[in-house]
């Protein structure tokens, strides 16, 4: 998963970067409320860890920002304020969770991965198109009860592609979830091709459809069509 982490208090933004890296994540922070807007104007996240007091403005602002640009990240606010007031406002302006500082990073990282599922399948622990069935949980792909062995890069462009399925998917789309930010410094984003060649061949290698379509100029989409 890709994850913004909105947060001033730097040794905290540096802790739960570094506990959400270690689970397997990819991690943005911003520090500054100048900061996330940048951020958020050029890449999209699958969850938004939102400190609602920033140095130069309010993290109720960058809800309203989400909301007017129709984003569909998952938000959870983290606040030193246990303020049922504030709770009712930020979750009425969109957030999909409320967590009081000090918390166990176990506990946030649980949080997250019940947002993301409730946000890309509908509160279910797996996901299933046709003969492919990928478990959130296990991070585990089957086709036909049969295992498939994924990478990790692999296991998420394929949760990507099949939690858009039918939208065409744009390279630089693809490999920015893949690398996060750091997708600027790539020289050339053919290197996509061959992880959607991998997963192409060990899907079908144990009896699945090729569901990869490819758009020429653009990239590839998942699709039955």
């Amino acid at each position: 998963m890709k994850i913004l982490i909105i947060e001033d208090e730097l040794g905290l933004q540096r802790s739960i970067a570094q506990y959400l890296l270690s689970q397997g994540n990819l991690c943005s922070q911003a520090s500054t409320y100048t900061e996330a807007l940048e951020r958020l104007a050029v890449y999209e996240y699958d969850c938004i860890l939102l400190d609602l007091t920033l140095p130069d403005g309010e993290g109720l602002q960058i809800l309203n920002y989400l909301q007017k640009m129709n984003r569909t990240e998952g938000v959870i606010i983290i606040s030193a304020k246990n303020s049922i007031h504030q709770k009712i406002e930020g979750l009425s302006l969109g957030a999909d969770d409320y967590l009081v500082k000090p918390f166990h990073l176990s506990e946030l990282n649980a949080r997250i991965l019940a947002v993301v599922r409730r946000k890309s399948a509908h509160g279910e622990r797996h996901i299933e198109f046709n003969e492919i069935r990928i478990d959130l949980d296990a991070k585990e792909v089957h086709v036909n009860g049969k295992a498939v062995y994924l990478t990790k890069k692999e296991f998420d462009l394929l949760l990507y592609f099949v939690s858009n399925k039918g939208k065409v998917i744009s390279k630089s789309a693809a490999v920015e979830h893949i690398w996060g930010d750091d997708s600027d410094m790539a020289d050339s984003f053919d290197f996509i091709y061959t992880h959607i060649k991998n997963i192409r061949k060990k899907l079908t290698d144990v009896g699945s459809k090729d569901y990869f379509q490819s758009v020429y100029g653009i990239g590839y989409k998942f699709t039955e069509a």
